[in-house]
């Protein structure tokens, strides 16, 4: 073989690079693979600069990823828990991830269930008239005007805006509607009905506009109605209105599937998160977006419509409304008071979103109980001193509800899963590094136990040293 000049791949490139050559028949040119094998122009796949590459392996782009980073731990894609399917739809900034949990609801209403049957058992033996006959249609009513009012407050606590101008308005719309039930009653009740709606939405407006605390904004309007209540004469429904006496039980039923059926469909995780998007979770200045803001609106307005009509409910069954007494219950102040107390120590959070079912509905009942039981026993207790100790008791509660309602962290849940020992896997032998030679005879591998490697120089396996001695 003769031997190659030095610089023979020096001068075949300089030939081939010549430009003699190029744009003649069968001239074709050829990527340089020089490089590492890929030409710069051609399409990488997705192999970037900072693509690991080593001698004799294909680059790897770490977008696609490698068998050992598939492999490790972090990158293997685990199913969803169901937690995490229920959870998958939460915004973060409107709170915890997960569902609340109701057991500190269940107990504190069977807690407000135990109370209302004592209550109920103290009644009848101090005034059993009390619980049949006028006495009883008259004591269904009084807790039927109690628990509008109280829904509507627990409406607004959900929607985080509590509103604080329920009493008035439920007194200003039962002076309304006395003062002209002479235009005809169902007339009169859908304008009253309006008005209050009104007076909702500009309540609605100045939280959700300018986004500011729904109790600021309601105890100004609660001021201005107090201030219109107070130049009001008395007024006297006419002769031959409605009688709401005789139908008793069933608007106390009414209320109750009103204030049950909205407890219910607050167990509905959407719409008690839509509801409850208003409350504050980072900072309280912080516009909480357009879903927060329309429900916060609706449920203003809504309250505001459900007071009125416990105001024309309460104008019903005095048969008319004296303006004078204003001074005497701050105008329904007192009123709003009890309801907010009773939407407090049912269960409803002062933060807003939490609450329970019966909660508000039991708390009504109780208070209502009270009232006249200690009105037979002869007690002097102002309705406005139950409302202060009402409202400290839910802030009590309140702070019972967010401890233990709110939903369970991943630490918690950790803990409270059962234990369960790691599998059990079963060691593999190793395998045997021992090689022996193939058999001649049979072509298999023949086993190396009882084998005499004595006899090797006997057998051919010393044929360097018999070659080496010739």
């Amino acid at each position: 073989m003769r031997p190659v000049p030095v610089g023979w791949q020096e001068a075949r490139a300089m030939a081939y690079d010549d430009s003699r050559f190029r744009g003649e028949p069968g001239f074709r040119e050829e990527p340089d693979f020089r490089s590492g094998g890929v030409p710069e122009d051609a399409p990488t796949l997705g192999v970037s600069s900072q693509s690991v590459y080593t001698p004799g392996s294909f680059p790897v782009s770490p977008a696609y990823g490698s068998p050992a980073a598939e492999s490790s731990p972090d990158a293997r894609r685990r199913p969803p828990t169901v937690r995490q399917l229920g959870d998958v739809f939460d915004d973060p900034e409107h709170g915890e991830p997960g569902r609340d949990r109701y057991a500190v609801h269940a107990l504190w209403e069977l807690v407000l269930l135990l109370a209302a049957g004592a209550l109920l058992y103290l009644l009848r033996d101090a005034s059993p008239a009390a619980l049949r006959g006028a006495e009883l249609r008259a004591l269904l009513l009084s807790g039927a005007e109690l628990g509008l009012v109280a829904v509507a407050a627990g409406l607004t606590l959900r929607a985080g805006a509590p509103n604080l101008a329920l009493g008035p308005i439920a007194f200003a719309a039962a002076l309304f509607f006395a003062k002209n039930a002479d235009r005809g009653l169902l007339m009169t009740a859908a304008i009253t009905g309006l008005i209050a709606v009104g007076v909702g939405v500009v309540i609605a407006v100045l939280v959700v506009a300018f986004h500011v605390p729904g109790w600021a904004a309601s105890l100004g309007a609660a001021l201005a109605l107090i201030a219109w209540i107070t130049n009001q004469p008395a007024e006297k429904l006419v002769a031959g209105a409605y009688d709401p006496h005789p139908h008793a039980m069933w608007w106390a039923i009414g209320v109750a599937v009103l204030a049950a059926g909205g407890g219910a469909l607050g167990v509905i995780r959407p719409l008690r998160r839509g509801l409850g998007r208003f409350r504050p979770v980072h900072d309280p200045a912080d516009r909480r977006g357009g879903g927060a803001a329309t429900f916060t609106g609706l449920a203003l307005a809504g309250s505001a419509l459900l007071a009125a009509v416990g105001g024309v409910l309460v104008a019903l069954d005095d048969r008319g409304v004296a303006a004078g007494d204003a001074s005497a219950s701050f105008g329904g102040f007192t009123v709003g008071a009890l309801a907010l107390g009773a939407a407090l120590a049912g269960g409803t959070s002062a933060f807003g979103r939490r609450g329970g079912v019966l909660g508000t509905l039991l708390a009504v009942a109780v208070i209502t109980l009270l009232l006249r039981y200690t009105a037979a026993e002869g007690w002097k207790l102002q309705p406005v001193a139950l409302a202060a100790g009402a409202i400290g008791l839910g802030l009590v509660v309140t702070r019972l509800v967010e401890t233990f309602g709110r939903p369970r962290t991943a630490a918690q849940e950790a803990e409270e899963a059962p234990w369960t020992p790691p599998p059990i896997t079963t060691p593999q032998p190793e395998p045997d590094d021992n090689w022996s030679p193939p058999s001649s005879r049979t072509g298999s591998w023949p086993a190396t136990s009882g084998y005499d490697t004595s006899r090797d120089s006997d057998r051919g396996w010393g044929v360097e040293e018999r070659w080496g001695t010739r």
